[in-house]
């Protein structure tokens, strides 16, 4: 099978992470990832994004299925499930709100920057060595650290699925799978109507 230049977009993912580890400020550059599904859903392109040029998706494949990482089970029920994924998806844009407001904190001056990275939204690992002040306000340094959170936080999750179960696992309960399900559900629903 032919290879195209979206296949190789996993090597995108890679190499965010392993920037954010040398520089907290690359981890703006994964706004491209919350943006760009939106935007393709929003203009008709339904699950594109996911099913072709999702980089997470494919280094997940690639490691699950490829190198065998991957104990290729199915995914429970449970995770499946509606209530899972709309409540996955509510706890993610909670926690994304509570990065907004400590990135407002910073920026109002009623908070310090904190040099810290939140794995898991519990464990608060120190990263002062990706950070060195830059010409830009403490508020950019700190969206970095708690977007770098998020962004990290979810491919952990994503590896910890991808190993029990099948390789794109995480994509079943994936908070941007599910805005542009719900994206395409809803311009589908307004089709029918103008019907």
């Amino acid at each position: 099978m032919k290879k195209h230049w979206y296949d190789y977009l996993w090597i995108f993912s890679a190499v965010y992470l392993l920037l954010g580890f040398f520089n907290i400020l690359f981890a703006w550059l994964g706004l491209l990832c919350f943006f760009i599904p939106l935007i393709i859903s929003i203009c008709g392109g339904g699950k594109a994004y996911c099913n072709r040029y999702c980089g997470r998706g494919q280094l997940f494949e690639l490691l699950g299925g490829k190198f065998g990482l991957s104990r290729q089970k199915d995914i429970p029920a449970w995770m499946r499930s509606k209530a899972f994924r709309y409540g996955f998806l509510s706890f993610f844009l909670i926690m994304f709100i509570n990065m907004l407001w400590n990135t407002w904190l910073v920026a109002s001056g009623a908070s310090n920057l904190r040099e810290i990275v939140t794995l898991l939204w519990t464990f608060k690992l120190p990263w002062h060595w990706a950070y060195h002040g830059t010409l830009f306000a403490p508020w950019v340094a700190q969206f970095s650290f708690g977007f770098y959170s998020v962004m990290l936080t979810s491919t952990v999750l994503g590896i910890v699925t991808m190993v029990l179960f099948k390789p794109r696992s995480w994509c079943v309960y994936c908070p941007m799978g599910t805005m542009t399900q719900m994206i395409c559900k809803a311009k589908a629903g307004n089709l029918e109507k103008a019907k």
